[in-house]
């Protein structure tokens, strides 16, 4: 809970300074090559991570490998190594990505389900959730067998478990809890 308090303390920090400058799609691109780059290739990801490494050395590196990043997110990157804070980058860049979307007036929905919902329903659904909190969403859909059936709805810190493995799981815990005569 802490790191996710701070990363947001630092997203918003990055949003403020990108919005300023009317950059904040470029700076949330370069946050998310940044990431990407780091995230994807275990050397580099090891050596970012890795408290041993010097400092200096980390952030020479790294304005070098990133010098074509706005200088907001190369800045906001060599903030978090002089830090020791680079465990918080994928976490700042999703709080940012909120940011971003919060901005324009949207929120991120994500529905996930036991199987692939037909365009109509998931149209359906995302227009009646957006007459009812009057937003407007980025869905973020996925697919989970494991479900059974139904659908699970996250809306921001907010979760709604329509699934029948959400139901069993709470039967489960209402059978449980329940005194035995």
């Amino acid at each position: 809970m802490q790191n996710e308090t701070v990363a947001r303390r630092y997203a918003t920090a990055i949003f403020g300074l990108a919005k300023e400058r009317g950059q904040v799609d470029a700076v949330g691109r370069d946050l998310h090559a940044a990431l990407d780059a780091i995230a994807g290739d275990d050397t580099a990801h090891r050596f970012f991570l890795s408290p041993v490494v010097d400092r200096g050395l980390k952030q020479d590196v790294f304005a070098k490998s990133f010098a074509s990043l706005d200088e907001v997110a190369l800045h906001s990157v060599l903030l978090l190594v002089r830090k020791r804070r680079e465990a918080l980058l994928a976490p700042i860049v999703a709080q940012y990505d909120a940011l971003a979307l919060a901005d324009t007036g949207r929120e991120t929905l994500g529905i996930t389900s036991a199987r692939p919902l037909a365009p109509a329903e998931l149209d359906d659904l995302v227009a009646r959730l957006s007459r009812l909190y009057g937003k407007t969403f980025e869905v973020r859909q996925a697919v989970d067998p494991a479900l059974l059936g139904g659908v699970r709805i996250t809306l921001g810190d907010r979760r709604v478990d329509g699934t029948v493995a959400g139901r069993l799981d709470e039967l489960s815990r209402e059978l449980l809890a329940a005194p035995h005569a």
